[in-house]
């Protein structure tokens, strides 16, 4: 019979005697949630810190000596091997982990939250410190989720205050990746849930806020883009807003569309380990020639603000977009919220630079702004989430007319085009897989049962 790896059969342990007050107050629920969750993402955070510095120094260091680039390629495919392995023991840490919540809270798939935790910390931490296009929110949600959720297991809740507590560990999750507890309060609404609800709003809120606070004490309050400050957008430069959002529109677009013929073309490599492999040596050949596309992007932003030839943006846009289909379909752990704000931001810069040849606008600060929030919008569908979450990571809340007029638009032009947002596409993956899984016939033999069983942890390994 081939084994359910989708499900976590474990009885709840006996509940131990809580005080009352804690048992009946979402808030204090979501406090010990929040601060489970902020310390094991605050962790991950630092860890990738770490792990981009060495990075760094690796990549600085071989193009000095330039004996050493076979021993980097030797530890790159090391580092693959290892995740190889993490994600054939536990398939559910594969890609972003966002759909796995989701699954999660919809009762269609269920984690084992210890197994999870452990092997998405390291999985992550290999994947995004080799220099993979990948993000770390997603592994943020999933692992904040993971550690509410042992959480309530090991408190011994019940199955519905389970799910709250999940939910409330993947809001400080996303609350202390990005220092961003606003839009960790709504993202759980917005895109987990997709209907508001007060118990979930007071929870989620409590946690965010716990998680938000030890994130600041440890990487200190300032927002993840340092962007200079930019006056609020003049009116008769509206008109541009609309026409970056419909632009924004159909990259988003574009880009879930590339995202499942990515998984599809490594769907025909059968080997687990060399579909690891692949984006890890890219990741390493790029290291030496095009640095810049590495990991999730952050300091990319930046510098497009500071300004860029029109030539090198569309350059770097085509590189980060390529190299991001190489990575997140792979099905290695990481994200894509950075990696597309990254994107994003180009193309506000590229549309500002063709503006600029035209003789039309410089408002080149507002256009990146305005493209990190019109393409979350249009890949995500989550608007309001986006809009807040660009808000907090900038630093400014001065801009939250165009932000929705932009993101308002790029949705719009987004459903028209492709109606399935980036995460549902994911989570109906994952369920396929999970359904070939569970019906794959078992009469055929021990050995033919065996292989099954094996094939499918493989498969999985590609889903996210």
């Amino acid at each position: 019979m081939t084994t359910n790896r989708y499900a976590d059969d474990r009885p709840l342990p006996k509940r131990p005697a809580l005080p009352r007050r804690f048992r009946d107050s979402p808030i204090l629920q979501g406090i010990g949630a929040g601060l489970a969750a902020g310390l094991v993402t605050v962790s991950f955070r630092a860890a990738l810190e770490g792990a981009d510095k060495l990075l760094r120094t690796a990549l600085d260091f071989g193009s000095r000596r330039p004996w050493f680039i076979p021993l980097w390629f030797v530890l790159l495919l090391a580092a693959a091997g290892a995740v190889t392995l993490l994600l054939r023991w536990e398939p559910l840490i594969s890609g972003s982990g966002i759909p796995q919540v989701e699954g999660e809270m919809q009762d269609r798939i269920h984690q084992v939250w210890w197994r999870v935790l452990l092997a998405k910390f390291v999985g992550g931490v290999l994947t995004i410190g080799a220099g993979l296009s990948l993000g770390r929110e997603g592994p943020s949600i999933q692992l904040g989720a993971m550690a509410g959720k042992g959480t309530s297991r090991l408190i011994g809740r019940g199955l519905s205050e389970e799910k709250l507590l999940t939910t409330c560990g993947a809001s400080a999750g996303l609350a202390a990746a990005f220092n961003a507890p606003l839009a960790g309060i709504l993202f759980p609404l917005e895109e987990i849930h997709k209907r508001f609800s007060a118990q979930v709003l007071l929870s989620t809120m409590a946690s965010s806020v716990t998680a938000g606070f030890i994130s600041r004490l440890v990487f200190g309050p300032g927002p993840v883009f340092d962007l200079p400050a930019a006056p609020a957008m003049p009116l008769n430069q509206y008109g541009l807003v609309l026409l970056l959002g419909g632009l924004a529109g159909l990259v988003g677009a574009g880009y879930n569309f590339c995202v499942e013929k990515a998984q599809n073309l490594y769907d025909r490599i059968r080997l687990p380990y060399i579909k690891t492999a692949l984006p890890f040596l890219l990741a390493g050949a790029l290291g030496f020639v095009y640095p810049a596309v590495l990991g999730g992007g952050h300091g990319l932003v930046g510098q497009v603000t500071a300004g860029m030839a029109l030539s090198a943006l569309l350059t770097l846009f085509a590189v980060k977009f390529l190299f991001s289909m190489a990575s997140f379909g792979s099905g290695a752990p990481g994200g894509i919220f950075l990696p597309l704000l990254v994107l994003g931001a180009l193309t506000g810069g590229i549309f500002s630079g063709l503006l600029s040849r035209l003789g039309l606008s410089n408002e080149l600060p507002h256009f990146v702004v305005l493209g990190m929030a019109g393409l979350f919008a249009a890949i995500v569908r989550a608007p309001v989430t986006g809009i807040i979450l660009i808000s907090e990571m900038t630093g400014s809340f001065s801009h939250l007319l165009t932000l929705s007029l932009v993101s308002l638009t790029a949705y719009i032009v987004a459903q028209r085009l492709r109606p399935e947002p980036i995460y549902d596409q994911l989570l109906h993956r994952l369920l396929r897989k999970k359904e070939a899984e569970t019906t794959r016939p078992a009469d055929v033999g021990e050995d033919a049962g065996k292989d099954a069983s094996e094939d499918a942890s493989e498969d999985m390994g590609k889903t996210e």
